[in-house]
C-alpha cells in the first residue's frame, strides 16, 4: 500500500475516521437563495464519502451572517430539513461528516443582508476585498461596528446553529474562526479596534471565540467539536501584527476546552512563507492538545512526509476533492488525479460540481 501513514485509521475526539485524508470546507456557490442546500449537494458530498473525514462547506448561522450569493445556512427548520437528507446520503455511503459554522461579518454586501443593512464587523473598518453577488464580483460594503450589546446575541446565533446542526444529524461541527471572517475579526488586531471588554488586549480579542465555543460546548460535546484558524496568512485583509503570541493565547484556552480537533489554514495556494512564518507555525502547533489538522496546498508526498512525522495528524485537501470524489484511493495507488475546472468552482449546476469521474469508471 502507497502512503501508509495517510491511511492509518484514528479517533478525532469521538470521530473514528478511516484515513487521514480529509476533505476540506469548499464554498460552492450552489445553494438556493434562501439558504436551503441544493438537492445536488447531497449527490455531491456522498461522492467524496471516502474522505476520513468531511467538513462541510462554510455555513452561515444567520441571514446577517451571509457573505456571497447562494451559501448555505443552518437556522431554519428548512435548513435543517435539507442538511438531513444530505447528511443520510453521505453515511449511507459509509462517511462522516461534520458542519463548518460561518459569520462572515464584514465580507459581505448590502444586498446579501436582511433589509439592504451594512455588515456588521468589531469596528467600521472596509475591506480591501471583494464579495460575490447576483452581478457577479463586486466591492464588500463599510461594516459598521457591533454594538457590545449585540455580541451576546451573536453567541446565541452561533449556539443555535449548532443545535440545528445536531438536529441535521452531524457527527460534529467546526466553528470557522479563520480566513478574516467574524471570529477572525475580533482576534486580529487590524480590524479590531474596539475599547470595550471585546478589544484592545489580545485577552478581550479572543473572548468572543471563546465565548462561542462555550456556547456551541452547551449543545456538542467537545470530543464534536473543531476550529478553524489562521494565524499567519492574510485572508480577506485581515491580519493580525503579532500573531503568535495571539493565537498562543487563544491555543492556550482552547486546549482547556478539550476540543476534537484545530484545524490550520497554513498557506494559501501559490502563497510564499519565508522562515519567520514558518517558525512561528510550528510552535504554534506544539501548543495544541488536541488532533492538529493541517492544511497548505499539499502536495500527496507533503501530506505523507508530514502525518508519518507527527507535525499533523490529518491533511485536508480541498481543490484535490473537486475534482477528484475518490481523493483516497487516487493517492492510496498513486492514480493520476483529474484536474479541477476553475470556471465552475463558483455556483452553477451540475457542470464541475458532480461529474468529475471516477477510477472505476476511466478504466471500464
Amino acid at each position: 500500500m502507497a502512503h501508509d501513514a495517510l491511511f492509518k485509521p484514528m479517533e478525532i475526539g469521538a470521530i473514528t475516521v478511516p484515513n487521514r485524508v480529509l476533505m476540506a470546507p469548499l464554498t460552492r456557490n450552489r445553494a438556493q437563495a434562501d439558504g436551503t442546500p441544493n438537492a445536488l449537494a447531497g449527490l455531491y458530498y456522498a461522492q467524496r464519502a471516502s474522505a476520513g473525514l468531511i467538513i462541510s462547506e462554510a455555513t452561515q448561522i444567520s441571514a446577517q451572517g451571509k457573505g456571497y450569493k447562494d451559501t448555505p445556512g443552518i437556522y431554519t427548520p428548512g435548513h435543517v430539513a435539507a442538511w438531513s437528507e444530505i447528511v443520510n446520503r453521505v453515511h449511507a455511503a459509509g462517511g462522516r461528516i461534520v458542519l463548518q459554522l460561518w459569520h462572515v461579518g464584514r465580507i459581505s454586501h448590502t444586498s446579501l443582508q436582511p433589509d439592504g443593512a451594512s455588515p456588521v464587523a468589531p469596528s467600521a473598518i472596509r475591506a480591501k476585498g471583494k464579495t460575490y453577488i447576483e452581478e457577479g464580483f463586486a466591492d464588500v460594503s463599510e461594516p459598521r461596528a457591533l454594538e457590545t450589546s449585540e455580541l451576546a446575541g451573536i453567541v446565541e446565533d452561533y449556539r443555535h446553529a449548532a443545535k440545528c446542526a445536531k438536529d441535521a444529524g452531524f457527527d460534529g461541527v467546526e466553528i470557522h474562526a479563520a480566513n478574516g471572517y467574524l471570529l477572525h475579526q475580533f482576534i486580529a488586531d487590524q480590524t479590531n479596534t474596539r475599547t470595550d471588554s471585546y478589544g484592545g488586549s489580545i485577552s478581550n480579542r479572543i473572548r468572543l471565540t471563546l465565548e462561542v465555543v462555550r456556547a456551541v460546548n452547551q449543545v456538542w460535546p467537545s470530543d464534536r467539536i473543531g476550529i478553524r484558524l489562521t494565524p499567519t496568512q492574510r485572508a480577506n485583509d485581515c491580519l493580525d501584527s503579532t500573531p503568535e503570541a495571539t493565537f498562543g493565547a487563544l491555543l492556550d484556552a482552547l486546549a482547556m476546552q478539550d476540543l476534537a480537533y484545530v484545524h490550520f489554514v497554513e498557506k494559501f495556494p501559490g502563497a510564499q512563507q519565508d522562515e519567520t512564518e514558518l517558525g512561528i507555525l510550528k510552535r504554534l502547533r506544539e501548543k495544541v492538545r488536541c488532533r492538529f489538522i493541517g492544511n497548505g496546498d499539499y502536495g500527496t508526498e507533503e501530506a505523507e512526509q508530514r502525518v508519518a512525522s507527527g507535525a499533523v495528524d490529518a491533511v485536508a485537501f480541498g481543490r484535490k476533492f473537486i475534482a477528484n470524489p475518490d481523493l483516497p484511493e487516487r493517492l492510496r495507488t498513486d492514480a493520476e488525479l483529474n484536474t479541477p475546472d476553475q470556471a465552475t468552482f463558483y455556483g452553477g449546476g451540475s457542470k464541475g460540481y458532480v461529474d468529475y469521474p471516477f477510477l472505476e469508471a476511466e478504466t471500464d
